[in-house]
């Protein structure tokens, strides 16, 4: 991204910090709310079929007392952040990263404003992988008809919107990854590293390559936790660290009252590729992410009844 772009980001930028490998996420708390946990709670909400609803299986794995936002009262344990650091090779120790995240919290509020789950109708939510099986899929209006629409990383919709939609409520990336967003499209920032955390105060206060907003009221961040009880408690440690993807998904879980996946898994021929590209590889694998297990748990949360599952094609 370079400073022509300076104007395209919107104004109004959640910010997630969902630190697993780093991950961090963006998204609004509610000011008014005392504990974003309380609302997890709370099993009304304007679905027909509520996420909380009771299901042995999933409260087993679902742990309602985390929270996916980190405020500035955050209390990162040591074991946790151990975790988080060697995913990347992470030489900096705890102080330093509790130094950057005090950084942080002096230009962005610690409490930002957010509607919780569950007070304001059926909050619905689309995560739209970037898998080929979307192609041909016609999923485009459905995508669209909801609250909100997480896509992840590069994921296009110009030319696509037939399959894929054109509504972006929330792009997931990370600082290598990072492009252009329009004025409808709020910001999640996915850190691997202390160096990431550092880029984001950067692209806030400082002239350089990477252009924010200057809008910082609607920004909030994550720690390192969150990240790793999703690799343990559903992915039962499986991999080196959960993908992109599948972090939204599980965020998704805690946020919204009805979730649709769209877009995950690999072609049928095993090739795990997105659907914007001409496919010239027909040996591309998911690195360190457990793509295959990953899978399977998308695959037992619409079994489930936690989530519909729009595979694709």
């Amino acid at each position: 991204m370079n400073s022509s772009s300076k104007h395209t980001f919107k104004r109004t930028v959640f910010l997630l910090l969902l630190c697993f490998s780093g991950i961090c996420t963006i998204w609004k708390i509610s000011e008014m709310a005392t504990s974003f946990e309380l609302s997890l709670t709370n099993t009304e909400c304007g679905c027909e079929t509520c996420l909380m609803q009771n299901n042995s299986w999933f409260m087993q794995r679902f742990q309602k007392n985390i929270t996916p936002l980190l405020t500035s009262n955050y209390n990162l344990s040591q074991e946790a952040f151990n975790w988080w650091k060697r995913l990347q090779y992470e030489r900096r120790d705890i102080k330093f990263f509790k130094q950057t995240a005090q950084k942080i919290f002096e230009v962005f509020p610690a409490y930002p404003p957010v509607p919780e789950p569950g007070l304001d109708g059926c909050r619905t939510c689309a995560v739209v992988g970037n898998s080929i099986n979307l192609n041909k899929s016609h999923y485009g209006k459905l995508i669209d008809h909801h609250t909100f629409v997480f896509r992840i990383n590069a994921g296009k919709t110009k030319g696509f919107e037939e399959d894929v939609g054109n509504r972006t409520t929330h792009r997931v990336m990370y600082p290598t990854s990072a492009t252009n967003l329009d004025n409808s499209t709020h910001l999640v920032l996915i850190p691997f590293k202390i160096r990431d955390l550092q880029w984001l105060v950067n692209a806030f206060t400082t002239d350089n390559n990477v252009q924010c907003s200057n809008d910082k009221k609607n920004v909030s961040k994550q720690e390192p936790a969150f990240m790793r009880y999703v690799h343990q408690s559903w992915l039962n440690k499986k991999g080196q660290y959960p993908s992109t993807g599948f972090m939204v998904v599980i965020l998704a879980l805690h946020l919204c009252d009805e979730v649709s996946v769209f877009g995950f898994g690999a072609d049928s021929d095993g090739n795990w590729s997105h659907y914007w590209e001409v496919l010239r590889n027909r040996k591309l694998k998911t690195g360190n992410h457990p793509g295959s297990v990953e899978y399977k748990m998308i695959l037992e949360l619409a079994k489930q009844g936690r989530v519909a599952f729009y595979r694709g094609w």
